[in-house]
């Protein structure tokens, strides 16, 4: 205990350190790029883009134009193949690649050098220090964390692929190491079902988990959901000390010790509760339960308001707008999506929204930005990405010190266009969240999609008849919040250049199985977001045709509040 609370106080020190240097963040900022530019000066990319000749952030702009992944593409290639000078300095070690949870196309490769690892964890500790700081019982407590394999594949040179989460998970410090269920060698399971019973398994077989971090809040509704449906099995694998799903062989010889505890007492405590409240949620099986660490921004927070049935009255803390590009900002507070720039790391550059696609364009530095606007991210990373455009949006709402606050309002492709409307998903989130609070209804999962037939409309898209029977009065509300909020669709629909958002229904379990598949050869489904806009035109019509095969599945047990799909219980290996 009193080396915990040292590395507690360790962890303190960072975080104040960190928000002192908030005061010089602009020259931490341009230190963080000649680093950059020094050390890879003698890479192609370097001598392509005349790194040698920069002196400052004025040279950077002039000899590097803002790239997309398809610029970068030839080089990456390289790298990939084994030829690490097209990005890096000679000898620079790339640990793996990671695979971006991108939901349409291939997943891309994105080295992850020594530097870019380093640089993670070292902004993961700052995001710490925030929580366990806020949080101290958290000290006392497991901490239940969902990630993926940082070792799903391999590149043509032997480098693994796959979540950078997954790397970090196995090479944590000792001292922090037994603080986190479930081991490490479980982010081997790459089926998510087996992944998620696993998880269940063995933190369920404890009542002191105090946080449980995952990317996206859809993982916990799911995970909730799972822990309930499958209650019999979860409580008799406790109870006789076994897991009954399939599993790799050499994962399960690795758990196998920690499997065969057999544990009666908080088998009867788990049935206790479920006697007393007909179902087994988290709330009842972890009462200590503190924080829940997920995204807040953008289209996941349609999740948020059931987390709170679910999980309790917990404190949500959000850990930060990031990708596998690397971390871009840093919550230090409860409640909120918004988070201090990570200047110590990389180096940012910001565009305005509204000059994005102009040919003279403001491009600006963080201590730059004015509260209140609306900004696309621009990064220039460890990892050999230099003024890349990673189409972010995010919204600039306080400083401190020289380092911008911002918050994710999403991504800049998330956008649909049919008349010159250009609705953005953060538009359809806040018009379809006001219009279920406004009908009282309870907020569930949605897709608003265009649809083109006689006349081109919008069209929300839900599961089950959650509207109650009110869905006219729902797609009225939905159009009267998305027009106030929008004025160029207000004009559209005023000319009938667009008709009125209709409701329509789609089949139970549709969500769960697009998430499936959506994610079913990228190997990241704890990171999957769900398109709460989209702007394919045959997406509704592909729904109404049945060419998406999404099966309709009706669960045993209905929790309140939850959409479920398909829970069947999984295969045993007895």
């Amino acid at each position: 205990m009193l080396t915990q609370q040292v590395y507690l106080a360790w962890l303190r020190f960072r975080l104040r350190r960190f928000v002192s240097n908030t005061r010089r963040a602009r020259a931490i900022q341009q230190d963080a790029l000649m680093r950059k530019i020094a050390r890879n000066a003698a890479s192609d990319f370097g001598r392509d883009h005349g790194f040698a000749s920069i002196r400052t952030a004025s040279d950077f702009r002039r000899q590097v134009p803002i790239l997309t992944y398809e610029d970068h593409h030839p080089y990456m290639l390289r790298v990939l193949q084994g030829d690490v000078t097209a990005l890096f300095a000679a000898g620079t070690r790339v640990l793996m690649f990671a695979m971006t949870s991108g939901t349409t196309g291939d997943p891309k490769r994105l080295p992850i050098t020594a530097e870019m690892f380093r640089e993670y964890r070292a902004g993961w500790l700052i995001w710490g220090a925030g929580v366990y700081g806020d949080h101290s019982d958290l000290m006392r407590k497991k901490t239940l964390q969902l990630t993926s394999d940082w070792q799903l594949s391999q590149t043509p040179c032997g480098a693994p692929c796959g979540q950078i989460s997954g790397l970090a998970a196995t090479t944590r410090p000792r001292i922090t190491q037994r603080m986190f269920l479930p081991p490490p060698v479980a982010t081997r399971i790459h089926d998510s079902a087996a992944k998620h019973y696993t998880a269940l398994r063995f933190a369920l077989a404890t009542p002191d988990v105090g946080m449980i971090i995952t990317a996206n809040p859809s993982t916990l509704v799911e995970f909730a959901r799972r822990a309930d449906h499958q209650r019999e099995a979860l409580i008799r694998d406790i109870h006789d000390g076994t897991l009954s799903c399939t599993i790799p062989a050499d994962v399960r010889d690795a758990l196998s010790q920690r499997i065969a505890r057999r544990n009666p007492q908080r088998a009867r405590e788990l049935d206790r509760a479920v006697e007393s409240h007909g179902v087994l949620l988290p709330k009842h099986a972890w009462p200590g339960l503190s924080v829940i660490a997920v995204w807040t921004g953008g289209s996941v927070g349609v999740f948020l308001s059931q987390l709170a049935e679910l999980y309790g009255d917990t404190a949500v803390r959000d850990h930060g707008l990031s990708a596998s590009e690397g971390r871009m900002s840093i919550p230090l507070a409860d409640g909120t999506s918004a988070g201090v720039l990570d200047f110590y790391h990389h180096y940012f550059e910001f565009i305005p929204v509204e000059e994005y696609d102009s040919a003279s364009r403001t491009v600006l530095e963080g201590h730059e930005l004015e509260v209140g606007r609306d900004y696309y991210i621009v990064l220039t990373t460890s990892g050999g990405l230099y003024r890349y455009d990673i189409h972010d949006v995010v919204r600039c709402v306080g400083f401190e010190g020289q380092a911008p606050l911002v918050e994710f309002l999403n991504k800049g492709k998330s956008f649909s266009n049919l008349t010159g409307e250009k609705i953005s998903e953060h538009q359809a989130i806040r018009a379809v969240e006001k219009s279920f609070r406004e009908l009282e209804l309870p907020l569930d999962v949605f897709t608003l999609a265009p649809l083109m037939e006689q006349q081109p409309r919008y069209v929300l898209l839900v599961e089950r008849p959650v509207h109650k029977g009110r869905a006219a009065e729902l797609a009225a509300h939905v159009q009267a919040n998305l027009a106030q909020l929008n004025e160029e669709y207000a004009s559209k629909c005023a000319s009938t250049r667009l008709l009125p958002v209709e409701v329509r229904e789609v089949p139970a379990g549709t969500w769960v199985e697009l998430r499936r598949e959506r994610t079913r050869h990228r190997g990241n489904f704890e990171e999957y977001k769900h398109p709460c806009l989209v702007g394919e035109l045959d997406f509704v019509e592909r729904f109404a045709s049945g060419h998406v095969d999404f099966a309709t599945r009706a669960p045993s047990v209905s929790l309140p509040g939850l959409p479920l799909g398909d829970m069947t219980q999984p295969a045993s290996t007895s």
